[in-house]
């Protein structure tokens, strides 16, 4: 070979893609995901895909410089402990969690991976962090709602069906929110004239049984209060509910989707895109004591109309108004 030639291959190998071999030696980054749902359940995909299309557009692509394990415990709670031991024992960068069920098994094997948490009502009550202000530990995140929004549930129950007089309140005992969220709608109770009792319920026979045994009663409806447990067994719930005729208002869009009477509740999607962004700070170098535990931004009010039919409802035309969904 001539030297000229020699030097243009050795100049074009010195100059090899830089940019490749940048991509070749780039650290990929582990984030553990531990749901609440089955992974075949619609819901559960949808969340999952709102966090993966959050993480992509701050420019990390699954596969590329991240890898994501998933776990799916189906809102079964010893799933979700063997779930968090196997997730934490992976050593990943940073974990996101759905849920108080999530997230207390994780902080109970781990305080030293980040963790950021979704849709869990009282991370405060539930010894998750500090403050929302200033959180403290390995644990940030998002919370559901705020528990005032638990009263609205029961005036919104009352005003969609006016003769209801009593509510059951159902919800899951194993989390602190429930406790929480049963106060401030047993506040608002005597001004609407209601009486209100707590259900616990663990698995699907028990909600079964226990919307059956209130239903023995007239004039009765139904409050679904926000859990893992509800979403993986909203399915029986609508339709125990639809058999014996009880109004339910229910805590988030899907149930209502899936042929539930109104909900209100905050847009969750959302907060699966904006978890993505504290991930993100994580994997860049923040530390989720620094990160303050952000509120919802939209609430929503979803009714189903056909629902409202088959219970002989007449829904109010200022409610409907007031919905930012009408299912037909």
């Amino acid at each position: 070979m001539r030297r000229r030639e020699f030097l243009g291959v050795l100049g074009a190998t010195a100059a090899w893609p830089l940019a490749a071999r940048a991509q070749q030696t780039e650290r990929v980054r582990r984030i553990g995901v531990l749901m609440s749902t089955a992974a075949d359940d619609p819901e559960g995909q949808a969340r999952i895909a709102a966090f993966h299309q959050g993480l992509q557009q701050l420019g990390w692509t699954i596969g590329h410089n991240v890898r994501i394990d998933s776990r799916w415990p189906a809102g079964d709670s010893e799933r979700f402990r063997r779930y968090a031991a196997e997730l934490v024992a992976l050593s990943p960068d940073v974990i996101l969690a759905t849920g108080s069920a999530a997230a207390a098994p994780l902080l109970q094997a781990t305080r030293t991976v980040p963790i950021v948490f979704v849709i869990v009502p009282d991370p405060v009550g539930a010894g998750f962090v500090n403050s929302l202000a200033r959180p403290g530990g390995n644990a940030t995140g998002f919370i559901q709602f705020e528990y005032g929004i638990s009263g609205k549930w029961l005036e919104l129950l009352k005003e969609i069906a006016p003769s209801v007089t009593r509510a059951a309140i159902l919800r899951d005992p194993a989390i602190s929110a429930g406790l929480g969220q049963f106060g401030a709608i047993q506040a608002v109770a005597p001004s609407l004239g209601l009486e209100v009792s707590p259900v616990n319920v663990r698995d699907a026979e028990e909600i079964e049984g226990a919307i059956a045994d209130f239903a023995r009663s007239p004039n009765g409806g139904l409050i679904i209060t926000g859990s893992a447990l509800a979403i993986v067994h909203r399915h029986l719930i609508i339709r125990v509910a639809a058999k014996h005729q009880l109004p339910a208002i229910y805590f988030q869009r899907t149930l209502v989707a899936d042929g539930g009477l109104i909900s209100y509740g905050a847009d969750l999607l959302d907060q699966y895109r904006r978890a993505a962004s504290y991930v993100d700070r994580i994997l860049k170098g923040e530390k989720p004591a620094d990160l303050p535990v952000q509120r919802p931004t939209k609430y929503e009010t979803v009714i189903n109309l056909k629902t409202a039919k088959a219970l002989g409802l007449d829904v109010p035309t200022s409610l409907l108004a007031r919905a930012d969904e009408v299912i037909e």
